[in-house]
């Protein structure tokens, strides 16, 4: 990268905070309004150019990573067929309609070169959807296959690609090939991610360094990915498995490196994110002067085919595969309602991993000035027109996760009792090991339980409910002694509730933040 190019990424960098800081002051969404604003002022700066490498292998691991750390692998658990079905099956399916469409529509394309641009095309982005899912109160269960595919599907597509770009350079396409190099780069990846997995996890039990700790988390995408790639197989697939094993294992972790990840995290999505939409948006003059030889209404034409053809594919895929799923499901889980599906359909927003992806075709390739320029406007009309109306039809067919919110705050109010009652145990074990207290040490136990009572009440007030109930250590040091005893029994009942399928992921997730703090607190 030469310097003038990182000047200029400095400069979308810093123009893309003030854009999504403006967003999340007004209450918009940000990655909306960051593509809105680089189209805008794409016209009036110079090129901004999208290297493929820079998001590749820079953007996408860490992105990846951050999301499947925040994920609940048991909730993924339970939707695993239909997230196998989008994240696999609507992937082929899509390339295979836009690839033959576009052969269709542009006969000179080569089939090869079109299956490319299907496979470019065909992963959605689930960034804007989750993030609009997420604000309106969109249910658990949605949310989580939406997670779920987007984690997945990039890995299908881009080996899906590289197939398709081989074929295209090459003239020739294996099928049993094709599928043997999918399935090694799919069984290698998972081989990879869960090989780190389990060297990450013996290094962070020996660490205990909360600085170290998240150091390390932050060089963890980008070993997965390097290490997966260099052998081949699916960087996508061995980050996320990563990810997802050492996010499920996160409560074994101290406190401190708890409360740092959390905040890192957010400050790397947020950063990455905002460079990432702004980037898409920039590249319209790029894109538009490598268009010759068609006339505007062609071009149009050609563009509202692909981006109306990627949208029907989802619903004709997603309405008929939930009705299969429904009918041959487990009887213990709720059948997903037609609402849910309609969200599921239309939340199919393309991204930056598709231009990345189109930009990296070699030149060599006949039509590439098309297919890039393709990719662009279903990427920006996903973007636009799915991404504008998601919240309007999230209202309209009145989705909500209000019910889920109060079952959550009854189960935190359970588990709140449950991890008092470990609690209080744990103190009077520890009391009755120390003999008969004097009245300072008297006065500190009667402040932790007070304590542990204020808590586990304030969670049955917050839906309605109860009022309040009644050596040589210092009394300080006394009184963080045994409320650290206290606080791991407490953490030991939730991850115990959460590993029973009776407390959410996410649910558990705030409330160790809870006793993290208080904990952080003890130390200082």
């Amino acid at each position: 990268m030469n310097p003038t190019t990182g000047l200029q990424l400095l400069l979308v960098a810093g123009g893309a905070v003030a854009v999504a800081a403006v967003a999340r002051r007004r209450g918009w969404s940000a990655p909306l309004l960051l593509v809105a604003a680089g189209l805008l002022v794409s016209p009036l700066v110079p090129a901004v150019p999208l290297e493929p490498e820079l998001v590749l292998y820079v953007f996408l691991p860490p992105l990846l990573y951050s999301a499947a750390l925040d994920s609940s692998y048991l909730r993924l658990r339970e939707v695993t067929r239909h997230v196998a079905l989008l994240s696999v099956g609507l992937v082929l399916v899509t390339m295979v309609a836009v690839g033959f469409l576009v052969h269709l529509l542009l006969p000179e394309l080569p089939l090869a070169a079109a299956f490319a641009l299907g496979a470019i095309i065909a992963p959605p982005d689930a960034v804007a959807a989750v993030a609009v899912g997420r604000r309106l109160g969109l249910p658990r269960r949605p949310l989580t296959i939406l997670v779920g595919e987007s984690l997945f599907n990039d890995a299908t597509a881009l080996t899906a690609y590289r197939v398709a770009i081989a074929a295209a350079v090459g003239g020739t396409v294996d099928l049993l090939h094709a599928v043997g190099e999918f399935l090694y780069a799919a069984a290698v990846g998972v081989a990879v991610g869960l090989a780190l997995a389990f060297v990450f996890a013996w290094l962070f039990r020996h660490t205990r360094d909360s600085l170290v700790e998240n150091t390390l988390m932050l060089l963890i995408p980008f070993a997965a990915y390097l290490t997966a790639e260099s052998v081949h197989a699916s960087g996508v697939i061995s980050v996320v498995i990563v990810g997802l094993y050492l996010g499920h294992q996160m409560h074994l972790r101290g406190f401190g490196t708890r409360l740092v990840s959390t905040s890192v995290w957010k400050v790397v999505d947020f950063f990455l994110e905002t460079i990432v939409f702004a980037l898409i948006g920039l590249q319209l003059v790029t894109v538009i002067q490598g268009i010759g030889g068609y006339r505007p209404w062609e071009v149009a034409l050609y563009a509202l085919a692909v981006f109306l053809v990627t949208v029907l594919v989802r619903f004709a895929w997603v309405f008929p595969t939930a009705f299969l799923l429904r009918l041959f499901g487990p009887a213990d889980q709720p059948p997903p309602t037609r609402a849910h599906v309609t969200v599921v359909s239309w939340a199919g927003m393309r991204g930056v991993v598709s231009l990345a992806a189109a930009f990296s075709i070699p030149e060599s390739v006949q039509g590439r000035p098309m297919m890039l320029f393709l990719t662009f406007t279903t990427v920006i009309a996903t973007l636009l027109v799915q991404g504008l109306s998601f919240p309007a039809l999230i209202r309209r067919l009145g989705v909500s996760s209000e019910r889920e919110r109060y079952e959550d705050a009854l189960a935190e109010a359970n588990a709140q009792q449950a991890a008092l009652t470990a609690g209080l145990e744990v103190l009077d074990r520890l009391t009755e090991l120390e003999g008969e207290p004097d009245e300072i040490r008297k006065q500190v136990i009667d402040q932790l339980r007070e304590k542990s009572w204020r808590r586990s009440l304030g969670a049955w007030e917050r839906l309605g409910g109860g009022t309040g109930q009644d050596g040589a250590e210092t009394p300080s040091a006394l009184y963080r002694r045994l409320r650290r005893d206290m606080l791991q029994a407490e953490r030991e009942v939730f991850v115990r509730l959460r590993d029973e399928r009776r407390l959410d992921d996410e649910v558990m997730r705030e409330v160790m933040a809870q006793l993290d703090f208080e904990e952080a607190i003890l130390e200082r």
